[in-house]
């Protein structure tokens, strides 16, 4: 009898969670307009000290699931970048990689005066740090039906700094790898054949897809966008055999389908309810992967960390402002509205756990505070700084 009410337990556990999940956020978000996804994150942590992923031993595909949510969100975003725009105004682009840079450049600092952490985990913590949330930024964009100049930035913005910071991860896993088995070939292997193949692959399916949709009727479209969801789980699922980033794969597909003219309307973003389903479980599942002990244990650090990661971010957007097109004040609130940091990067060190970098679960354990206090505040922060530059539609008693 106790092990039918254990299997009972186990079976229906991570649907209750999800649903538990999606009610506290909705009324959250109805009474007090807290972005939803600090709800999802908050429910995850609960589920966390309940240790709920021991408790469904049987479900070894949630790591998959996750990933394939998340590509559908870096998809959806690189389906939002407008690469001619950085050709027109290349500030942007500069902006980009100037905070992307720079941070890397303070946190590997900061981390330095601290002599219990290894300088390869100070490496990837630095090239982490460079990351924004696409999936966070996305819901709260969504949420908001927020348009405009600061919008559009964050979206473009958040797109370079989840490259740059995969780049930059890799490169660190690579050195690792060199400095331990002094293969320069197998160093290359896990770096460079990585990038190169992921990008390889999107562009691949970001060609072949709209050759697949064309000549479909207009009236067509939801099947587009079912043709670009399974294309997505497509791409996740090869990525994952292959070990390739299934997240820099997704995040080339969208922008090479976006270059090849084929489009979405506004009602098909986010991929419908099955998108809806696939966040709420993807902010719970990896606010669920935290520890409490690693976040108490690193608090004062993330706490110190986020406020130079924010410091980098307003200070560079605010510099490039003017000359990039908009207002000092829009530039800090493109800044701020790049706070959100949590599954891209909890996901990226699990990839990396996955491909043999030894030091994922130390580095994971680094930054848990800064990873729980940006993905509970940060959804907020994004929220208040495009309602402050006027880009939402939404009415605040919505």
């Amino acid at each position: 009898m106790d092990i039918e009410l254990n299997f009972f337990i186990q079976s229906i556990a991570w649907p209750a969670v999800l649903l538990l999940a999606w009610a506290i956020g909705d009324m959250l978000y109805t009474r007090w307009q807290i972005p939803r996804v600090s709800s999802y994150v908050a429910v995850g942590m609960l589920v966390g000290t309940v240790n709920l992923p021991d408790l469904t031993p049987d479900i070894a595909g949630l790591p998959f699931v996750a990933n394939v949510a998340l590509s559908l969100v870096l998809f959806e975003l690189g389906y939002r970048i407008n690469l001619r725009w950085f050709r027109a105004n290349p500030w942007v682009l500069l902006a980009g990689v100037a905070e992307s840079l720079l941070t890397f450049a303070v946190v590997f600092w900061a981390t330095g005066w601290l002599d219990d952490i290894r300088l390869h985990v100070r490496l990837a913590v630095a090239a982490l740090a460079m990351a924004s949330s696409p999936a966070g930024i996305l819901r709260v964009v969504h949420e908001l039906r927020s348009a405009g100049q600061v919008t559009e930035r964050v979206m473009h913005l958040t797109a370079i700094n989840c490259l740059l910071s995969v780049l930059a991860l890799k490169l660190v896993m690579g050195s690792r790898t060199l400095r331990v088995s002094g293969d320069w070939m197998q160093a290359a292997f896990g770096s460079v054949h990585v990038l190169a193949t992921s990008v390889a692959v999107g562009m691949l399916l970001g060609f072949l897809v709209p050759k697949l949709l064309k000549g479909r009727s207009s009236g067509a479209s939801d099947g587009a966008t079912l043709v670009f969801a399974l294309s997505v789980l497509l791409l996740a699922t090869a990525a994952s055999g292959l070990k390739l980033s299934p997240l820099l794969a997704a995040l080339t597909f969208g922008i090479v389908a976006r270059e090849r003219r084929v489009h979405l309307t506004q009602t098909q973003r986010n991929f419908g309810s099955a998108g809806d389903l696939l966040s709420v479980f993807l902010f719970v599942y990896v606010a669920s992967l935290l520890q409490w002990k690693d976040v108490f244990a690193s608090i004062q650090l993330g706490l110190w960390l986020l406020g130079l990661r924010a410091l980098v971010f307003v200070a560079v957007n605010a510099a490039t402002a003017q000359v990039s097109g908009i207002t000092v004040k829009k530039g800090v609130m493109t800044g701020l509205a790049l706070s959100p940091m949590s599954a891209f990067v909890v996901l990226m060190v699990g990839q990396s756990g996955v491909v043999g970098f030894d030091l994922a679960e130390q580095t994971l354990s680094t930054i848990a505070g800064m990873v729980l206090v940006l993905e509970l505040l940060g959804p907020i922060v994004t929220q208040r700084a495009l309602m402050a530059a006027r880009e939402a539609h939404v009415s605040q008693d919505t």
